[in-house]
């Protein structure tokens, strides 16, 4: 509470407190301290800019209040003094009759006028002023009983900022609350600066001070009554009324002939209990704001120490995580040595073996060739005959086994062993935190999604669009586009960069391209995107243009609990005997789709349907019961086209084990056909499609059926 009893400008218990217009209080001495004077007719003059002191607003110039033949009052030098507040003032000024008097309040920072009674027009605020009356009694009351004590173990009032062996106290600071001890006092507690205007006491006159109040009946308020406040306008008069347009106490005299007579007014005891209750009302209100903060500071300093646990906790599982990869790429470094030790010994085997025989028959032929030289020194013929034939098929033999091979190595320098790094590097370089919440996002893009309405080929080549169906906490900085070879090989980077929209050009005609897509970020490579496949035209039809030809198989993510997905979600089957509806994994809005579902297995003689519907369409009832979807249930004799739980065209011919019912979703001409055994199926069975649709099919346990995508468009369409 002190801080409230505290005067804004000096620092200091309120003396003499008055109540500026804004609702603030100054002492007396203050406000006489902060009162500015202009000439009359001379324009408010603006605060400086910020950094400077709230009433250093006027110029040194100014302040001189004119020459000495002009104030009629000597010359005038402005001083500025701060207070122990640090709040720079201005010393009274000599009040002159052609002179503006007005009062900044140190606190918001409004200017009030002052009128011919001068700091006399502000009402003095004698409810505080008893506050801090009765405050300081109990503080001096207070210090009287610890002074007591210590005068009673020690037999004198010690210093309270020695470190050690507390000396006498010499000093006491009003201000402060704190004895000194002469040394102290001078190290603590200078006389200049801001502490110039603390008062010093003897302590044995504050101790005194506080014994006469505790004598004189303690600590609180004087036992006679205060005097009653008189009116500023009327000093005869009691305050008796309280006038509500102006929010002030007023007396009688004011309401008969002040400025106060037409206003509402009502009596100042009605009033003080309205306002008491208001006051309490508040109060209770901030008292539960209160207790909510002292229960979340409590749970912050909890929240402290949980983190600082859970950091420790959080570091020790990082170290040893890491130490385990370490450990393991330790582990895994051994055993890639002991691999290359084994591939260098059996080269050197080798290479050592392929010496050896080398050098044996490079001696057998040497000393063959020596002998050779020899027999042909020999001049007798009948002599070299005898041994000519049998050497002459030996050298030829011989030179035989230098066949081509022979003289090469069977090993080379190079090792047969590759180690691929980089894909393990570009991991441990992207290692990371994965935050766990959904605002924070995914570390890395997600998979891009292919535009299929904007896909398309053309001649030899391909146009593909994509687009990214959720934001990232680090912006995409590029994408890359593969393709395979046409037939089903590996894939290649065919574009790296910003755009969403890429053209390939010099294709192969009449091949079949699958295409991914990706991004990427300063955090890394996201996945890939879902495969499309793109078919380049016949070179002997080069300039017919080919559609995208769409591959999905069915969603598990959206299917029917009862829905059970196979051979990697191309089979369907189901659980229960009630019809289950599962969805594709592709939605079209624009272009012509056709796919195909095989019939694997059908017992019982069901009634599965088959079409396309939103995705939000129900999924435990029969497909087209709903307005969301559009389908043709069919049995072994007849079928029917529904929609909204509606009927129609009846069409004989049926389905059984090994037939195909074909769908042909024609959004150029907003169609939907059917056909069986790739034969149309009854006529167009709906038109006016508009929107986006989902493959989709029911079925019950009796039925197994297969999903063929990918399908050229049937041409033996009826009108």
């Amino acid at each position: 509470m002190e801080e409230e009893l505290k005067c804004p400008v000096c620092g200091s218990l309120f003396k003499e407190p008055v109540l500026l217009p804004c609702s603030h209080n100054v002492c007396l001495p203050c406000a006489r301290n902060i009162t500015v004077q202009t000439p009359e007719g001379d324009a408010p003059v603006p605060s400086r800019a910020s950094g400077s002191s709230d009433y250093d607003y006027l110029d040194m110039d100014k302040m001189s209040l004119y020459s000495e033949t002009d104030s009629g009052y000597g010359s005038y030098t402005p001083c500025q003094l701060k207070s122990p507040n640090g709040v720079r003032v201005f010393p009274a000024l000599v009040p002159h009759p052609h002179r503006h008097c007005s009062l900044t309040c140190p606190l918001c920072h409004r200017s009030v006028s002052l009128d011919e009674r001068g700091l006399r027009g502000f009402p003095r605020n004698r409810l505080l002023e008893a506050i801090v009356s009765r405050y300081q009694q109990n503080r001096a009351a207070s210090i009287n009983t610890t002074t007591t004590t210590s005068s009673s173990s020690s037999g004198a009032i010690k210093c309270q900022l020695c470190d050690r062996n507390p000396v006498d106290a010499t000093v006491m600071c009003e201000q402060c609350d704190v004895y000194y001890c002469s040394s102290c006092q001078q190290r603590c507690h200078p006389s200049r600066g801001p502490l110039a205007k603390h008062r010093l006491l003897p302590p044995q006159s504050q101790a005194a001070a506080a014994a006469g109040a505790e004598g004189a009946g303690g600590p609180g308020p004087p036992a006679t009554a205060r005097k009653p406040a008189t009116c500023l306008d009327h000093e005869a008069e009691n305050f008796s009324m309280y006038c509500c347009s102006c929010r002030a106490p007023v007396c009688m005299k004011c309401l008969e002939e002040g400025k106060h007579a037409k206003h509402e007014v009502k009596t100042l005891p009605m009033m003080w209990k309205q306002h008491k209750c208001q006051l309490s009302q508040a109060l209770n209100g901030i008292s539960d704001k209160a207790k909510d903060a002292k229960e979340f500071l409590v749970l912050l300093k909890n929240l402290l120490q949980q983190i600082q646990e859970n950091g420790v906790e959080f570091e020790a599982c990082l170290v040893a995580q890491c130490d385990s990869l370490i450990e393991a790429l330790t582990r895994q470094k051994a055993k890639l040595l002991t691999k290359v030790t084994k591939e260098k010994e059996y080269k050197l085997k080798v290479v050592r073996d392929q010496i050896t025989h080398c050098t044996m028959k490079l001696r057998q032929t040497t000393g063959m060739m020596e002998f050779c030289l020899e027999v042909l020194k020999e001049n007798d013929p009948s002599g070299f005959l005898q041994i000519s034939d049998a050497l002459i098929k030996r050298v030829a033999s011989s030179q035989d086994q230098w066949v081509k091979g022979a003289l090469e190595p069977k090993v080379g320098p190079d090792f047969d062993l590759t180690v691929s790094t980089d894909s393990l590097l570009q991991t441990i370089l992207q290692l990371d935190f994965c935050q766990g919440k959904v605002e924070s996002g995914p570390p890395v893009p997600v998979a891009p999604l292919l535009q299929l309405e904007k896909c398309c080929s053309r001649n030899n080549s391909a146009t593909l669009a994509w687009r990214v169906t959720a934001p990232c906490t680090s912006p995409i900085e590029g994408y890359i586009l593969e393709l395979d070879d046409g037939n089903g090989g590996q894939y290649r980077e065919v574009y790296v960069g910003k755009e969403t929209v890429c053209t390939v050009d010099g294709l192969h005609f009449n091949s079949s391209y699958n295409a991914r897509v990706k991004a990427y970020n300063a955090i890394g490579v996201g996945p890939y995107s879902k495969t499309v496949v793109l078919k380049t035209s016949d070179a002997s039809k080069s300039n017919e243009e080919k559609k995208v030809v769409a591959w999905f198989t069915f969603d598990p993510s959206s299917a029917h609990r009862d829905i059970v997905l196979t051979n990697e979600n191309q089979t369907v089957s189901c659980n229960s005997y009630d019809d289950r509806v599962v969805l594709g994994t592709a939605a079209f809005s624009k272009g012509v789709h056709y796919w195909e579902v095989s019939i694997d297995r059908y017992d019982n003689h069901p009634d599965p349907a088959f079409g396309v519907a939103r995705i939000n369409t129900v999924k435990d009832m029969m497909l087209g019961k709903d307005d969301k979807a559009w389908a043709m249930y069919v049995d072994n004799n007849r079928s029917w086209f529904m929609h909204n739980n509606s009927h129609t065209n009846r069409a004989e011919g049926g389905i059984s084990k090994g037939a195909n019912v074909g769908v042909l979703l024609d959004l150029v001409k907003r169609t939907l056909t059917f056909f069986i055994n790739k034969q149309q199926h009854g006529p167009t069975a709906f038109d006016n499609l508009d929107g986006v649709f989902v493959p989709a099919i029911s079925l019950n346990r009796n039925v197994q059926v297969t999903l063929l995508t990918g399908l050229e468009v049937p041409k033996n369409i009826k009108q």
